[in-house]
């Protein structure tokens, strides 16, 4: 299985942006997905979780209520849209996969994910 983030790019604060994960290989309606973002010399941090099948997500509390997760199982394809961006968003963005037959389950430990994307960079000016 291979995760392929899009979307990353440079934005003023206040903006939006709309991350992409596309996962190849496998049926991605067995995946819980996640989101981490990395900014330079800092820890890969959670942001964001969503089950196999969309009924759940969680967000970390530094972006609940800004960032939206969603999938569409049809599509292979996870998103994150980020909206009301601040320069402390600014990071690479990983999306992120674990396989899980169970429903309502979401991850927000880096270890509890086994496969990675390539990361998308976002840059937030202030």
């Amino acid at each position: 299985v291979q995760l392929q983030a899009s979307g990353g790019g440079l934005v003023q604060g206040g903006g939006s942006l709309r991350l992409s994960c596309l996962l190849f290989g496998r049926t991605f309606s067995n995946y819980v997905m996640g989101w981490f973002r990395q900014a330079p010399g800092e820890e890969r941090e959670f942001v964001s979780s969503i089950s196999n099948r969309g009924d759940v997500a969680r967000y970390s509390d530094v972006v609940r209520g800004r960032f939206t997760i969603s999938r569409d199982n049809g599509k292979n394809t996870l998103y994150l849209q980020m909206n009301s961006l601040k320069p402390e968003d600014t990071a690479v963005y990983y999306c992120a996969a674990r396989f899980a037959y169970s429903t309502s389950l979401y991850y927000t430990s880096r270890d509890q994910y086994d496969v990675w994307g390539q990361g998308t960079q976002v840059t937030v000016s202030s």
